[in-house]
This record gives C-alpha cells, sequence and structure tokens, in this order.
C-alpha cells in the first residue's frame, strides 16, 4: 500500500505493510531511532511523536494512518545541527539521565509549548502524564519545560 505524508518537514512517499506499527516503519524502514519501545502498549510514552501537532504513542498507531499526516520525531527538531529549545533546556536542566525516556519527554513537552507557551507546573505535570521515567523523580523534567518555556519566550 502506497502513503504520502510529511516527516520531519520532507514529503514521504512510501510503500508500507498495512499491519505495520508507525514505532517500527520510523526505526526500522527510516532509521529514526530516538523513538524507542518501551512497552509497546502505548503507558510509558518513549515512542511519542507528534502527528499534526498531537504527542501521540506511536506504538499503538499503524503506518497506514500517517495518509497525508504531518509528522514529527526526535530527529527533526533540531535545526542546522543546533538543539532545539526544548532538547537545550532538558540538558541545561539535567532532566536527562539515563535518556530512555528523553525523546518522548521532549516531544510531549514540545506539543504543550507549542499550545501553551507559559505553563504552570501542574499543566507540565499534566501534559507529561503519559510519559513514564524511571530514573527521576520528574524534579529536573519539570525545570527544563519552565527553561525551554523561558528560552522559547525569548526567542532563542
Amino acid at each position: 500500500m502506497k502513503i504520502s505524508f510529511k516527516l520531519n518537514g520532507e514529503p514521504v512517499e512510501v510503500d508500507i505493510r498495512p499491519d505495520m506499527r508507525v514505532l517500527d516503519f520510523l526505526r526500522d524502514e527510516m532509521g529514526l531511532t530516538g523513538v524507542k519501545e518501551g512497552c509497546g502498549e502505548g503507558e510509558c510514552g518513549a515512542c511519542t511523536i507528534i502527528v499534526d501537532g498531537r504527542n501521540v504513542h506511536s506504538c499503538l498507531m499503524l503506518t497506514v494512518e500517517l495518509d497525508g499526516k504531518d509528522v514529527w520525531t526526535i530527529e527533526g527538531l533540531s535545526k542546522d545541527g543546533k538543539p532545539h529549545p526544548v532538547q537545550e533546556a532538558f540538558i541545561e536542566a539535567g532532566g536527562v539521565q539515563c535518556g530512555f525516556c528523553t525523546p518522548g519527554m521532549i516531544m510531549s513537552a514540545k506539543v504543550l509549548l507549542d499550545r501553551n507557551p507559559k505553563p504552570s507546573e501542574e499543566q507540565i505535570k499534566e501534559a507529561l502524564e503519559g510519559n513514564l521515567c524511571r530514573c527521576t523523580g520528574y524534579y529536573k523534567i519539570i525545570k527544563a519545560v519552565e527553561l525551554a518555556s523561558e528560552k522559547l519566550e525569548k526567542g532563542e
């Protein structure tokens, strides 16, 4: 089956198996390994991508559903080799430990900040509910999102 969509800002037209998960397609066919499989059940958020401005667990979505969509992975956030302000904020605030959950956290944080540039701590917590981290107590992750909000406001 042939589908067309935008992936990280670039048009893509591919033949896919109708039963292939987006997670497997991105990792195995497109080489985008920033998308992680933690649970395969939509519980951990390690596979979070952005589809048409919404954060989506790619382990629960079939690739056929991407037809006509605008899809972003963690690899698409940097521009000209410079990390996105949300990526920078996670590094600066120490919001990463093992790093396994970080791409999904960053994608969920980006969706939040795109919709609400100045979220409260409670809104940040709510936006990250679908992303689990086994290493941190979330304090530094929340601080990273707050820092990203400041960076984006300053136009960094």
